[in-house]
C-alpha cells in the first residue's frame, strides 16, 4: 500500500475519532475532554499491545518446535482442564512479556473486560478482585478509574501520571460507556501500518486538536510536527543523552524515536531526559512515552525549570526545546548569581536567553542543541540582551540560524526561528557517522521564509522536501561537501561580518536578496518604459478623479 495510502487511512481515523467523540461529551471542556479521550486512548493501546503479545506467546506455548512449548501430555491431554488452566496460567506470567518490553496490563485494565462491564455497572455493580482488592464498581468511571489505578500499581513508573479523576466527571455515565465502545470499533490495524504507529498518530493529532480548541498560545503546548522534525533532523540524534527542559507533550523525544527508526538506529542507545511545569502536560508527556515504549526520566515531579532544576548534573549530547516565546517574570527563587548565567544574566520581563543558557549549560562538551525562538531574540539589544547574544558569538558558539515564515503556529502570528548552538566546532565525527569539517569562526544562515505550503486558511506547513532543502544545506555546510551561498536563501558568514551587523543575526542581512529572472531587455529601456506607463497611469488617474468631481457636483454635493 503506498504512502497516499497510508495517510487517507489516517485521516480517516482521526475524522471519525474526533468527530464521534465530540458528539458523545459536549458537555465538557477542552481541558477535561483532553484527559477524557487520552486516558482511554492510552489504555486501547497498552492492552492491544499486551493482547499482541499474549497472541504470540499462545502460538509458542502450543507449538512443540518453540523452546517456551507447552506438553499437553504432561497434563492429560490437549482437552484436558488442567491443560486448559497451566496454559492460561502461563499466559499470566509476567517475564513473558517484559522480555519483549510489552507493557505489563492487569486483568482488570484490559480492554476486553472495560468494553464486557461498561454497560453492566450502568444498571447495578460487580465485585473485582480477591481478599484485600476486592472492590465493588457502581459506574463506567469507576471502572475506567480502578483500571488506570491497576495498571500504576504494577507499573511504578508511572505513579502520580495518570489521570485517575473519571468517577468525578459530572457527565452521563452511559455516554461514558458508548465512548469506551466507539474506541473499540476505530481500527487500530492496518495491512502496512502497525497498531503502535497508528495509535501515536491518533495522539499526537489529538494533542494537536486540543491545542486549537484551549487557545494555547504558539508553542505553550503544542509544537507543529514538522518544526520538530526539521529540529531533529538537522541534530540527528542516533545516540548519547536527549534533553527538553520545556518537553511540553514529549514531541521532540518521539520525533527523535522515529528519526532513529527511519535510519535503522537502535532506540536503547539514546537517554531520553525531559521536564515540564504543567501537570496535566507532565502527565501526557509520561504516557505518550509509554505508548512508544519510550523509557524516561522526567524528574521526580512536574517543576519549573528555573527554580527547581530536575536534572542538576545532566549534560546532554543533544538538547531541543520549543519553550513559550516571550515569557515574563520568569525569574522567581532564581538568582543572578546563578552559574547557567555564564553569557549575562537575563532580563526579567523575557526568558528567552534564560532558556537559550539554561540549555548550553546542559550541553556536553561535544553536544549540540536547537532552540525555537521569537525572532526578536535574533536583533534584540534591550535589557541586557544584545550583550549576551553578542557574548555567545564572541565565544563561537552559534553554529546555525534558521529563519521560518509566518502562521506556523496554532493561535499566535509571533514570526520565529531556530537557534542552533554547539560547544565543539572542530572537525570531528558526528553521533550520526558525519565526518565533519573544523567550522570555527563560521556561522552558517538560512532564511527559509519563503518555503513551505498555507494547508488550509490560518496554518502553514512545511512539506518534507521543504525540510530536506534546510537539513542538506546545514549538513553540506558542516561536512564541507557540496555547499555553496546562495542569495536569498543561505550564506556562511564569519564572525567579523557578524560584528559588522552589530552582533544581529537576522539571515535576511547576510543572504541578500534572491536575483530577479533576467528577461533580456536592457535595464535603461525596462526603466524607460516603466516610468513611461507610471506617467500614463499617473494621467489616466487624473482623467477619472476631475469626472467624479463633475459627477459629484452634478448631484449637488461640493468637492
Amino acid at each position: 500500500m503506498d504512502q497516499t495510502q497510508e495517510q487517507q487511512f489516517l485521516n480517516d481515523l482521526e475524522k471519525k475519532l474526533w468527530t464521534s467523540a465530540n458528539k458523545l461529551l459536549p458537555s465538557l471542556d477542552a481541558s477535561q475532554y483532553k484527559h477524557v479521550l487520552l486516558g482511554l486512548i492510552f489504555l486501547k493501546y497498552v492492552s492491544d499491545a499486551f493482547d499482541l503479545r499474549r497472541v504470540e506467546l499462545t502460538a509458542q506455548l502450543t507449538n512443540p518446535s518453540d523452546d517456551y512449548f507447552l506438553d499437553p501430555e504432561d497434563f492429560g491431554g490437549l482437552e484436558s482442564e488442567e491443560y486448559r488452566e497451566e496454559l492460561a496460567e502461563e499466559l499470566e506470567v509476567r517475564d513473558y512479556y517484559l522480555e519483549t518490553n510489552t507493557f505489563w496490563v492487569p486483568s482488570e485494565a484490559r480492554w476486553a473486560f472495560l468494553q464486557s462491564k461498561n454497560k453492566v455497572v450502568i444498571t447495578g455493580e460487580i465485585e473485582i478482585g480477591e481478599g484485600t482488592r476486592k472492590k465493588k464498581i457502581r459506574s463506567v468511571g469507576q471502572l475506567i478509574d480502578i483500571a488506570l489505578e491497576a495498571i500504576e500499581t504494577d507499573n511504578p513508573k508511572l505513579k502520580g501520571v495518570l489521570n485517575k479523576r473519571y468517577t468525578q466527571l459530572q457527565i452521563d455515565q452511559a455516554k461514558l460507556g458508548e465512548l469506551i465502545d466507539l474506541i473499540a470499533t476505530v481500527p487500530f490495524t492496518h495491512d502496512s501500518l502497525n497498531s503502535k504507529d497508528i495509535l501515536g498518530h491518533v495522539y499526537e493529532y489529538m494533542l494537536g486538536q486540543f491545542a486549537l480548541a484551549e487557545g494555547k498560545k504558539g508553542g505553550q503546548f503544542y509544537t507543529p510536527k514538522s518544526i520538530v522534525s526539521l529540529i531533529v533532523q538537522m541534530l540527528e540524534p542516533f545516540k548519547g543523552r536527549v534533553y527538553d527542559p520545556a518537553m511540553g507533550s514529549g514531541g521532540f523525544f518521539v520525533q527523535s524515536e522515529n528519526f532513529i527508526r527511519a535510519h535503522e538506529g537502535k532506540i536503547d542507545e539514546v537517554s531520553i531526559y525531559g521536564q515540564e511545569a504543567n501537570h496535566t502536560t507532565w502527565q501526557l508527556a509520561a504516557m505518550n512515552m509509554v505508548i512508544r515504549g519510550i523509557d524516561f526520566n522526567f524528574g521526580k515531579q512536574p517543576a519549573s525549570t528555573y527554580n527547581n532544576n530536575q536534572h542538576p548534573d545532566l549534560r546532554a549530547d543533544f538538547v531541543m526545546a520549543n519553550p513559550p516565546f516571550n515569557m515574563k517574570e520568569w525569574d522567581t527563587g532564581v538568582s543572578d548569581d546563578d552559574p547557567r548565567w555564564q553569557y549575562g544574566t537575563p532580563p526579567t520581563g523575557n526568558a528567552n536567553f534564560a532558556w537559550l543558557q539554561h540549555m548550553l549549560y546542559h550541553t556536553a562538551p561535544n553536544g549540540s542543541l536547537g532552540l525555537l525562538l521569537a525572532n526578536g531574540s535574533m536583533s534584540s539589544t534591550t535589557n541586557n540582551e544584545g550583550a549576551i547574544r553578542r557574548s555567545l558569538i564572541e565565544n563561537d558558539l552559534v553554529e546555525c540560524m534558521v529563519a521560518l515564515p509566518g502562521q506556523l503556529f496554532t493561535n499566535t502570528q509571533i514570526p520565529a526561528c531556530i537557534w542552533f548552538l554547539t560547544k565543539n566546532k572542530q572537525a570531528r565525527s558526528s553521533a550520526a557517522g558525519r565526518e565533519l569539517v573544523d567550522r570555527r569562526g563560521k556561522v552558517l544562515f538560512i532564511d527559509a521564509r519563503n518555503l513551505g505550503y498555507m494547508k488550509d486558511r490560518v496554518l502553514r506547513d512545511f512539506t518534507q522536501d521543504d525540510l530536506n532543502t534546510v537539513t542538506d544545506t546545514f549538513h553540506n555546510w558542516q561536512t564541507g561537501t557540496d555547499y555553496e551561498d546562495e542569495a536569498g536563501f543561505c550564506k556562511s558568514a564569519e564572525l567579523a561580518e557578524l560584528e559588522k551587523h552589530d552582533f544581529v543575526l537576522t539571515p535576511g542581512r547576510y543572504v541578500g536578496a534572491a536575483p530577479e529572472e533576467d528577461d533580456g531587455e536592457p535595464f535603461a529601456e525596462k526603466m524607460a518604459r516603466l516610468t513611461g506607463q507610471l506617467k500614463g497611469q499617473f494621467e489616466e488617474s487624473a482623467e477619472l478623479e476631475k469626472e467624479i468631481k463633475a459627477n459629484l457636483a452634478g448631484l449637488g454635493y461640493e468637492c
